[in-house]
Parts: structure tokens; sequence; C-alpha cells
């Protein structure tokens, strides 16, 4: 079990058990990285994960507690990562993401105006080095809205818009524990905008096409699914 999910399960079992109640504040990170045997650093991303699901709440100067949700809301919430990891159907999603998503970047080499292929630029190049998770999925779904908009079909773009959603919770669990994700996926995302910016449809959709597919390869792994998306 990756690190981040040991911490996150060790924190739940705190919640579920009673010992940490809803609106109820975490000791001070290095006494409960001690008592639960884990890193700062491990302890840290759980927190940090949780966060974002709104299981617990980070408070700038004052500390972390657990959200205010009723009991069956909340276990529901604790049950993110179980469900994820049980849920395969978001592999389904991101297979249809994995055809129509080159076909858009292909299209928007073509049409796309020479106008929102700079917003296009402007998106990445707006992106501190230092950002936070949020921040890198908020733009990555403003990176791919923009370039199925560009491609000229609004059906297209819909269909891509729609599966954003369901897939969002993949492109955050594995920017939380697989290591150089983020970065790879600035990479990506950056040789996708110069392909469509030189005008290279093949190029565009082949690195759509392999971005995709990493995030699809990885899911995989993590459900014990062998089966590579690009056969």
């Amino acid at each position: 079990m990756p690190v981040t999910d040991e911490a996150i399960e060790k924190i739940k079992a705190m919640i579920v058990s009673g010992e940490l109640r809803p609106g109820s504040k975490l000791p001070k990170e290095a006494v409960l990285a001690e008592r639960l045997g884990l890193s700062r650093n491990s302890l840290r991303e759980a927190v940090k994960a949780l966060s974002l699901i709104r299981v617990l709440d980070v408070r700038q100067g004052d500390g972390t507690y657990v959200t205010s949700l009723e009991p069956n809301l909340l276990l529901d919430a604790l049950g993110f990562v179980v469900e994820f990891h049980q849920d395969d159907t978001v592999l389904e999603f991101l297979e249809v993401r994995r055809i129509l998503e080159p076909a858009a970047a292909a299209m928007a080499a073509r049409v796309m105006s020479d106008k929102d292929i700079a917003a296009l630029r402007e998106v990445l190049d707006g992106l501190s080095e230092d950002a936070a998770l949020e921040e890198l999925i908020d733009n990555d779904l403003e990176f791919h809205r923009r370039i199925a908009s560009g491609s000229g079909n609004t059906v297209l773009c819909s269909l891509i818009d729609g599966l954003s959603g369901p897939t969002a919770r993949a492109r955050i669990w594995r920017g939380m524990t697989e290591e150089g994700a983020v970065e790879r996926t600035r990479q990506q995302h950056r040789a996708i905008m110069e392909a469509i910016a030189d005008r290279n449809p093949d190029l565009a959709s082949a690195w759509a096409t392999v971005h995709v597919a990493g995030v699809e390869q990885w899911l995989r792994g993590m459900l014990g699914t062998s089966e590579s998306p690009l056969g």
C-alpha cells in the first residue's frame, strides 16, 4: 500500500472508531505522526488529500479539523479511497477520453485561431512552479476545455466537458501518490500545446493519446488490471 494511502487509512480508523469526531481538532502534526508511526511528510500528504475531498478542514494558523458532516456523509466521504480503487467504471470514462481528446487536439491544430492558441499558452504560463494540487487540477481542466472548444465542434466539446468530472478524482489521486506525475503532466500539456501551435495534427493527437493513456495506465495498475491502454 502506498504510504499516503496507509496514512489515510490510519486517520480514517481514528474517525470511524470515534476517537476523532466531526468538528474535532487533529493533534499536532509531530505528535500525530509519531503516534501513528508515520513520517511527517506522508501524514502531511494524507491531510492534503483528505482536505481535497472535504473530510478534513485545514485552517491556517489554527489547525486541522474533521469537517462537521453528518456521520453517514462523513463515512461516505471517508470511503473515497476504497470506492475509488474498487470502482473501475472510471476506466471506461478514460477509455472514451483516450478516443475523443486526441481527435479534439488534431482538430484544434487545424482550425484553432491564433488568438485562442495564445490564450491556451497563457493558461500554461500562468501556472506557477509551486502551484497547489487544486490549482493544477483547475489548470488541467481549463487546458482541456480550451482545446475541446478550439476543435470547433460543439458536440465534441460538450462530450469532453462531460467526461472531465468523472475522471477528475483519478487525476487528483495520481498527482498525490505517483512520483513525477505532476511534472509529466506539465511537460505533456506543453507538448500538446506546441503541436497545436505548429499546426501539426498528427503530433497533437499523439501527445494527447500519451497524456490520457498515462492516467489510464496508472489507474489500471492501482486496480490490478494489467491490460495496457496503448496495446
